[in-house]
């Protein structure tokens, strides 16, 4: 350092000797502490983030357990109900085929029974009556010969409607309203057509001009109030309305019963094999 002759008396001026700029002086104590302070503000609002996003990633595994497992719960209560049906059915089907077994054989054991009475009978009785006992005894057998091996047994099945699909219910619904707005449009369209060829229109108007009694007046038209093109709009503005109303109310339906099935079971249907 060299001091240079226009220094004040003050602050003195230095320059490096190696002809540099002026040298600056240290920081001061106070602008250490906001620089430390400033640092340690940053490290806690970091740590803090750090914290906030290691919550939200345990809350967001902690969520996805909690969901999985409630699917396997619901998957084991499935698993576990189908299986439940599987050996109601298999039992069923046991106890059909154990009874089809005791009827095969009752049909069976019938007919050697009846031999048997009736070779045994003469020894102890005489022919007539034995011969009266065994035809008695033959006519007997046999209504339960036919009755247990000549009918085969008819085969049923318990069913549960569980669900109905609200989409083909929409789809089907909506085709069958579009029917009967078609059919409701022809109908009222060959009514009035044959109420007009019927003359019933030119009865109306005579009547009641007949009933006003003024004949050099205006004459009455039924027809300018109910004619043929404002019933016919009439009729099909209530078609749409149906076609609409129909549609809805039946998927609305549909979503009301999959509810009270999820609830109730649904309604079981019990089917039989024709015979």
């Amino acid at each position: 350092m060299s001091e240079r002759r226009d220094d004040g008396p003050l602050a003195p001026r230095r320059t490096l000797q190696g002809g540099g700029g002026p040298v600056l002086p240290p920081p001061s104590p106070q602008q250490d502490e906001e620089k430390r302070r400033a640092a340690e503000a940053q490290a806690a609002k970091e740590a803090r983030e750090e914290q906030r996003r290691a919550e939200k990633e345990a809350a967001r595994r902690e969520r996805e357990a909690r969901s999985q497992e409630r699917r396997d719960a619901k998957q084991a209560a499935k698993d576990d109900k189908a299986e439940k049906a599987a050996q109601d059915r298999a039992a069923r089907d046991r106890a059909d085929r154990e009874k089809a077994e005791r009827e095969k054989a009752a049909a069976a054991a019938a007919p050697a029974a009846s031999g048997s009475t009736s070779s045994s009978a003469p020894a102890r009785r005489p022919a007539g009556a034995a011969t009266a006992q065994g035809g008695a005894a033959t006519g007997a057998a046999k209504p339960g010969a036919a009755k247990s091996g000549g009918k085969p047994r008819t085969r049923k099945a318990r069913l549960r409607l569980t669900q109905i699909d609200a989409w083909s219910v929409m789809k089907t619904s909506f085709l069958l309203s579009i029917a009967l707005g078609i059919v409701l449009v022809v109908a009222v369209a060959i009514v009035w057509a044959v109420l007009g060829a019927a003359g019933v229109w030119d009865s109306i108007n005579s009547i009641v001009q007949q009933s006003v009694g003024n004949a050099s007046g205006p004459q009455f038209d039924v027809t300018d109030y109910v004619g043929t093109s404002r019933v016919m709009g009439f009729t099909m503005i209530v078609a749409v309305v149906d076609v609409i109303l129909i549609t809805a109310i039946a998927t609305l339906g549909a979503f009301l019963y999959n509810l009270s099935a999820a609830l109730l079971g649904g309604i079981e249907v019990t089917l039989a094999e024709d015979s």
